[in-house]
């Protein structure tokens, strides 16, 4: 019986080929042209449908495990020859020759550059695969083959494939004398015996097989994920939907929320003071924001996106709310200031809310993400950590023995002490913002009982303005921000008291501060679709669709309202944070979130806990929140890895976005400097609304475009965005957001099963298509 080699192989391909008049010398011996099989030529604004389909046709389909294998027949491996068929480098000094080593990227639907891994395919006996000529499946980059030359690259992988299978066809029909028997039994749906996508099966053995076997690996970075790749695999202890006990989900819970503790609760810190409010009315607002912060988690987690996301008060909405407090007209109040501010942010916030759900449940919002993308949400986010640069130390340095450790506590805990693990949990990494707060607290009670604030005859409880000793006046500002004893918001407040809406009166509506909280409500969507995409990949899902990110916005929207009829200050958003916990926790479950959210809901009726928060000294509160607006410049930051970091195109967008973001707002901050002798220094950034230099001759417009103009992510979102879709780039360079079709994400039952909204729901929704139901 003949052998099997490749030039035997090879010669009865070309016979074939010859018989069937597709090139080579015809039978009355006359000369044809060689066959001419035309490249892939690679071109730009694909359809992704025709890309996966001619990969998978020419058998390129990348998985991640071995694919299954055919072993060879004794006849095979008994007369196996050192020559084969390689298709990475063709056929050699035959003058056919087969397809390179090709990288599809699914975005541009053209050939890239293997970065570190190949598939290739090697015809060889499974003797072959035990010396130094390995089997049919991948090699590494630099190993050469002898017997093997890349002169043409003209025929494609699926051609060969199939002349080799006719020729084995041929062969079995010669020895057995039955051309309709066991080899249509054994051949494949693809004209050969080896599956390209079979990932998960087992490898195979059929003594009829003839060829040696196939494996297909797929060697992963240790890079992030960069778009139009296959995402990294996380490790995530618990999945969205895992079923967990009642005892490691409240373990979880808890670790979740007590992580996020410093964005949870520290706003009413920033903004009470400058309202005019007390110390109850700050124990009051931190019980209200639990409330709200728990009942908003809750209902994203049945009727938004899904995702493990804990919903807040969202920094986004604190420079504007800073802006509006310092107009002329509510700073100069002296009566019922507080009530008066907060009427009037609970006005605009509701204002912006109601535009961020029409634009999230009438699905604009879906139209609107083809010109989102990480190259507009990056310098964003980075602009709302940035934005709050003249508060945070300023306002730590006023008590230095207390802020700097614990900002050196923090940093500590978070990248020093990260890989120390107790009982399998990063303790330092998860805790580092409680564990820290704990300690400099206990730290700073002792400093102030041991009398370092003490002063002869001063007094903390004398208001700056009546001190007449120029000492005590002196010292007013270090005793306030630095002893424990300060604040009496734990004595008065109550053990039970229920946070209801309107608790601060009828909110107040009007045009200027509603103009301004509908573009803050704009750059908050932006903020949260990019923590949507970072989230659903962190746990291993395929991202969420269009439709779905619509109704999360839209669902964000509502819950704003919420806080705007309850007095938060602030509207309600998804943390950025969230993406910060989940990396350190390991935990990304659905359950855990939401029983968290239900404990939120119980210490919000406990008066006595909002007591003890807004006891925290203010230096202690600033040096907190100097990290957390650290985290979420560096989460910003992040957003990057989906993109060509490389390009000039994209670093020159980010790097003007964020100084112009930076650099116009200055602009404005500084046009009226008698605002420096009225106001603190860390407020003077956001009293430009009323004295800045547009002038149009309407108050109201010119109150909306001044504050605007002066709050840094609005500048640097509308920057970002403009030269970001302006600006000539390939979609791979730009890193563009890939969302979930429909059809892909009902094809893949675990992904659909962590976005599905409850079935009732979406039986009364079902009309409602563009929001995912």
């Amino acid at each position: 019986m003949e052998g099997w080699s490749r030039s035997g192989m090879l010669d009865k391909a070309n016979a074939k080929r010859e018989a069937t008049g597709r090139g080579g010398a015809s039978r009355d011996g006359s000369e044809v042209g060689e066959p001419r099989v035309e490249r892939f030529v690679p071109r730009r604004n694909h359809d992704p449908e025709d890309l996966r389909s001619w990969a998978k046709s020419t058998g390129f389909v990348s998985v991640d495990s071995v694919a299954s294998t055919t072993s060879a027949d004794d006849d095979y491996e008994a007369n196996k020859d050192h020559s084969g068929i390689d298709l990475e480098k063709g056929m050699g000094e035959r003058g056919g020759s087969l397809s390179p080593k090709i990288e599809i990227d699914p975005v541009l639907g053209r050939a890239r550059v293997n970065r570190s891994f190949e598939i290739e395919v090697d015809w060889v006996s499974k003797d072959a695969r035990e010396g130094d000529d390995g089997g049919l499946g991948l090699r590494n980059d630099g190993v050469e083959r002898h017997g093997i030359g890349n002169q043409d690259r003209g025929v494609d992988v699926q051609s060969a494939l199939r002349f080799a299978d006719e020729e084995r066809r041929d062969e079995f029909v010669n020895r057995n004398g039955n051309p309709d028997g066991n080899w249509n039994a054994n051949a494949n749906a693809n004209g050969h015996d080896f599956s390209a996508v079979a990932a998960a099966t087992e490898p195979k053995k059929d003594e009829n097989d003839g060829l040696g076997e196939m494996g297909i690996n797929v060697f992963h970075d240790a890079e992030e994920p960069i778009l139009g790749t296959h995402p990294r695999k996380y490790e995530v202890k618990c999945g969205i939907i895992d079923n967990l006990g009642l005892v490691p989900r409240t373990y979880y819970s808890l670790q979740q929320y007590l992580s996020l503790a410093g964005s949870l609760v520290f706003i009413p810190l920033v903004i009470v003071p400058v309202m005019g409010g007390t110390d109850k009315d700050m124990a009051n607002m931190i019980s209200s924001m639990l409330l709200v912060s728990g009942i908003t988690t809750l209902l994203h987690s049945y009727f938004g996106t899904r995702l493990p996301l804990v919903q807040g008060s969202s920094f986004v909405f604190l420079a504007p709310a800073l802006v509006i407090m310092n107009s002329e007209e509510l700073r100069d109040l002296t009566e019922h200031k507080f009530r008066q501010i907060m009427r009037e942010l609970q006005g605009a916030i509701i204002v912006g809310s109601i535009f961020q759900s029409i634009l999230g449940f009438s699905g604009l919002m879906s139209l609107l993400l083809r010109l989102i993308n990480p190259v507009v949400v990056a310098p964003t986010t980075m602009a709302v950590g940035l934005a709050f640069f003249s508060y945070g130390f300023p306002q730590a340095g006023s008590c230095v023995e207390i802020s700097i450790p614990q900002i050196c506590l923090v940093l500590i805990f978070t990248l020093h002490l990260r890989g120390i693990s107790i009982q399998g949990h990063q303790v330092f990494q998860i805790y580092a913002v409680p564990l820290s707060i704990v300690i400099i607290w206990t730290y700073a009670f002792f400093l102030t009982v041991g009398g370092a604030y003490s002063y002869t005859g001063c007094s903390v409880n004398i208001p700056t303005s009546n001190i007449l000793v120029d000492a005590c006046r002196k010292h007013s500002f270090s005793m306030k921000h630095c002893r424990t004893d300060v604040s009496d918001a734990l004595r008065t407040s109550s053990w039970v008291r229920i946070p209801y809406p309107f608790q601060w009166g009828i909110p107040i509506f009007k045009l200027r501060t509603s103009i301004i909280m509908i573009f803050i409500s704009l750059v908050s969507s932006v903020d949260s679709v990019g923590t949507y995409h970072s989230t659903s990949l962190r746990v291993n899902s395929k991202p969420p669709t269009p439709g779905i990110v619509s109704r999360g916005i839209g669902m964000e929207g509502f819950c704003s309202i919420l806080a705007g009829l309850w007095g938060t200050g602030t509207g309600s958003t998804t943390l950025p944070e969230n993406m910060h916990t989940i990396n350190a926790t390991k935990v990304a479950n659905r359950g855990a979130i939401q029983l968290g959210a239900a404990f939120l809901i119980f210490f919000s009726v406990v008066g006595k806990v909002g007591g003890i928060l807004a006891s925290i000294p203010q230096a202690l509160a600033a040096s907190v929140l100097c990290f957390t607006w650290a985290l979420i410049v560096a989460l910003g930051l992040s957003t990057l890895q989906y993109v060509q970091a490389s390009s000039f195109r994209n670093l020159t967008i980010v790097g003007v976005s964020l100084f112009l973001g930076f650099s116009i707002p200055a602009y404005f901050q500084q046009y009226d400097p008698k605002s420096s002798l009225i106001l603190p220094g860390y407020l003077v950034p956001y009293s430009a609304a009323s004295s800045g230099p547009v002038r149009t001759g309407m108050k109201e417009l010119d109150f909306a475009l001044n504050g605007l103009l002066s709050i840094n992510m609005v500048v640097t979102f509308f920057i970002a965005f403009l030269l970001d879709n302006t600006v000539p780039g390939s979609r791979q360079e730009r890193g563009v957001y890939m969302w979930s079709s429909s059809e892909e994400l009902s094809s893949d039952l675990a992904s659909q099963e962590n976005y599905a909204v409850p079935a009732r729901l979406a039986g009364v929704f079902c009309w409602a298509k563009c929001l995912g139901l």
